[in-house]
């Protein structure tokens, strides 16, 4: 079953990318096409983020260590669906203007924070290979801390960017608060265990 697992988890991952191919070839993309676009792309690179951020919480909760090998494949999908919203901004909306790109980044919060965000995911993706996480050692899993700031960024680029309903980005800052808190209580609770089990035994015979 494991043997199937990986190859169904990839094209489960690609079902959004042929949706969105399917409604381009059909013409079926609203009034707004690069506006639905640019938004669709946006909202699968927060989802692929919070899924890959799901893992190691599951993982610990159901005992399944296996699933830790979903995650690598996992932050790529983010990293791709990422690829394709600066590349809809880049090519589709200024079309390689890219005076206006950094006029924009400059000058508008939500473009800065949001390509922040992709600038940092390029490191990750890079050093995502084995031979990398070889190299780099004990610095590979340091640099991939990173992504909990691009998914905080992600979500605060969502935020200020629908102005408006903020029905969507509150839900995504919700499901990730709670992910980013599973991890602070159960390193808490590790670090309170350690300091227990190291104790001299006097001390916790009395």
């Amino acid at each position: 079953m494991s043997i199937w697992l990986k190859p169904t988890l990839f094209l489960a991952c690609l079902i959004p990318f042929a949706q969105l191919a399917v409604n381009f070839f059909i013409g079926d993309l609203g009034a707004n096409p690069i506006e639905t676009i640019t938004r669709f792309t946006g909202s699968w690179t927060l989802i692929m983020l919070l899924i890959t951020l799901t893992v190691t919480p599951l993982r610990r909760i159901t005992g399944w260590n296996e699933l830790i090998k979903f995650r690598r494949m996992l932050g790529l999908f983010a990293f791709f669906y990422a690829l394709l919203h600066f590349a809809t901004y880049m090519v589709l909306d200024l079309f390689f203007d890219f005076s206006a790109i950094v006029k924009d980044v400059l000058k508008r919060p939500y473009i800065t924070v949001g390509f922040t965000a992709f600038m940092l995911m390029i490191p990750l993706a890079v050093t995502s290979t084995s031979g990398m996480i070889r190299r780099l050692g004990k610095r590979w899993q340091q640099l991939h801390y990173l992504i909990y700031v691009i998914a905080i960024l992600g979500v605060i680029h969502f935020y200020w960017l629908v102005k408006a309903d903020i029905s969507r980005p509150a839900q995504y800052g919700a499901v990730l608060a709670v992910l980013l808190g599973f991890r602070i209580v159960a390193k808490r609770t590790r670090s309170l265990t350690l300091k227990f089990w190291t104790k001299p035994s006097t001390a916790r015979s009395r």
